[in-house]
């Protein structure tokens, strides 16, 4: 959430509107919650996502199904002329698979796995995921909230 929130605030300075930002991140339970933050640049500074992946792979190799709880977080801010709106957090909880898995999606999509559905995210098409995904939810929450405070507001001049 800090991630966004200084994100959000820094460029509603420059922009009278609202300014929207998201931050991003997989939770891996057994990583006590890594690569969290670090999500994108988890396998280092010239990190891709097939060596993140790789990464997390290796690190929970031996790692038995039980204990290979997982969640992705989405921290969404909302602000306008350096003041906030409105934040949300959502997330979606899974399990991390022990190979790659489909060909939709990005980042760690290939090995989370979404219980319910028995698929990792890159087996759902976008449209299957976007439903279900902390991002998605994130966002409908976004759209309810910006909805009602444009009904509330007064029309700019």
């Amino acid at each position: 959430m800090e991630n966004a929130r200084d994100k959000s605030l820094f460029y509603s300075r420059f922009w009278p509107g609202l300014t929207l930002a998201e931050d991003s991140g997989l939770e891996i339970e057994h990583l006590g919650g890594a690569p969290g933050v670090l999500s994108a640049r988890f396998s280092g500074p010239q990190a891709t996502d097939e060596k993140n992946i790789q990464k997390v792979l290796e690190l929970m190799r031996e790692v038995p199904a039980l204990r290979r709880k997982a969640r992705f977080v989405s921290a969404l801010v909302l602000s306008r002329k350096e003041n906030v709106l409105k934040e949300i957090t959502e997330c979606v909880e899974g399990v991390i698979a022990i190979e790659k898995k489909g060909r939709y999606g990005f980042g760690y999509d290939p090995i989370f796995c979404y219980p319910p559905l028995g698929k990792t995210f890159a087996q759902l098409r976008p449209e299957e995921k976007n439903k279900i995904s902390h991002r998605g939810q994130a966002l409908k929450k976004l759209k309810e909230f910006i909805t009602d405070y444009l009904k509330k507001s007064p029309a700019p001049r």
